[in-house]
């Protein structure tokens, strides 16, 4: 795709990980240069496919596809269906609708869930209950609650919205997710022809009936194929400054010491710039004032629910600019964890932390790391010695 002219992004996720990935041009990132793990991309001691996720320019996705159909057979190679689920609000005014309430009260019910979370939304059951991934929003949803408390209308339909609020609704095709089979797709999954307006079934997307998750329990290849516009702003701007000042830039080896520019991102001046545009970024960005590439990759991972409700972007930002002190859970840690000023913001610091502090192998050390989204209860808590400071260096690598 690079020789045809279709800019293709430098990498993203654990694929960047790889040295044969970055010698075969699929990443442009040097994984030794800047300390990844082979381990996180393909874990030995885990049988499973790597996952290569691969942006493009977005006016070229489909024509990517197709070379791939073409390439490996169009019996081999198919999109990945996706299911919307119904959230809470939908749930709420679809229960209003089917006991024939007037629309003002599914609606009043709706305009009462409390708004997104850090990006993430509050399940309806959640506002009703307790929980610890979703305190905040329980916090916000009093309201909610003291009508559902009071009001027996609104008791009704929520109790009805609740039973639906989770089910699937509609199916979509995969923003990203294509598979690829070593034998016919039949052979593995269903699969089926997602209708289009205007275009002959013949020529409609071919879909798996499966979902992401069941097409990698399967064991089959899966790629994500991500159509990116901020890739075709790129190409459009760089033909434009060619077109009209005659000047060719190598965008893809510009210095990543450039002065001017971390001025520009100290002051939040990043509208129109991938993943640092939106407002609590560049309030962030204001306050932590990144001078190095490494400030710019921290940004990206601390603005994310788990770093955020754990309020690591703000002890990144004070103890970079000298507001607080720099600490380690343990004199030992300062070696791995001297670049984020004492904070484990990357899944390799963490796999660091574990292969020097259990000894772990980096391929156990990732098999932690995919642990960690599980909810358990550890059994160190029944050893009093140890409980207090086990659970904060966990809490510190959950968050």
């Amino acid at each position: 795709m690079r020789e045809q002219g279709i800019r293709v992004g430098p990498g993203r996720g654990s694929a960047a990980g790889s040295a044969v990935a970055y010698a075969l041009k699929i990443t442009d990132l040097d994984p030794i240069e800047y300390d990844l793990l082979f381990e996180r991309f393909l874990n030995p001691s885990r049988i499973s496919m790597p996952d290569i996720d691969m942006d493009f320019d977005s006016r070229y996705r489909d024509a990517m596809i197709n070379y791939v159909a073409s390439k490996y057979g169009r019996d081999h190679v198919a999109q990945i269906i996706t299911f919307s689920q119904i959230k809470g609000r939908a749930a709420v005014r679809d229960a209003a609708r089917v006991l024939d309430k007037p629309y003002a009260v599914g609606d009043q019910i709706a305009k009462a869930i409390p708004p997104p979370v850090m990006g993430r939304d509050t399940p309806l059951w959640a506002c009703l209950t307790k929980t610890e991934p979703y305190q905040e929003g329980f916090k916000a949803a009093s309201e909610i609650r003291q009508m559902y408390e009071n009001d027996p209308v609104v008791k009704e339909v929520i109790d009805v919205a609740l039973g639906l609020e989770g089910l699937r609704r509609q199916d979509s095709i995969h923003a990203a997710g294509v598979v690829i089979t070593k034998e016919p797709l039949t052979e593995y999954l269903p699969i089926q022809r997602k209708p289009e307006k205007d275009k002959d079934i013949e020529e409609t997307p071919v879909v798996t009936q499966y979902e992401m998750q069941s097409v990698e329990d399967l064991g089959l290849l899966k790629m994500d194929f991500l159509g990116l516009r901020n890739l075709d702003v790129i190409t459009d701007s760089l033909e434009l400054i060619k077109e009209t000042v005659g000047v060719e830039l190598d965008i893809d080896n510009l210095p990543l010491d450039d002065e001017k520019t971390f001025n520009l991102l100290a002051l939040g001046e990043s509208i129109g710039v991938f993943q640092l545009e939106s407002p609590p970024m560049r309030a962030l960005m204001r306050a932590l004032a990144p001078s190095s590439f490494e400030d710019v990759a921290a940004l990206v991972a601390l603005y994310r629910p788990g770093p955020m409700a754990a309020n690591m972007h703000n002890d990144y930002a004070d103890r970079k600019n000298n507001r607080k002190p720099v600490e380690y859970f343990h004199p030992d840690a300062e070696e791995l964890l001297r670049d984020t000023y004492g904070l484990m913001i990357y899944q390799e610091s963490v796999m660091r932390v574990a292969q020097k502090f259990a000894g772990y192998t980096l391929a156990q050390a990732d098999n932690l790391r995919k642990a960690m989204g599980k909810k358990y209860v550890l059994p160190w808590r029944k050893n009093a010695k140890v409980s207090l400071r086990v659970w904060r260096v966990w809490d510190m690598i959950r968050n």
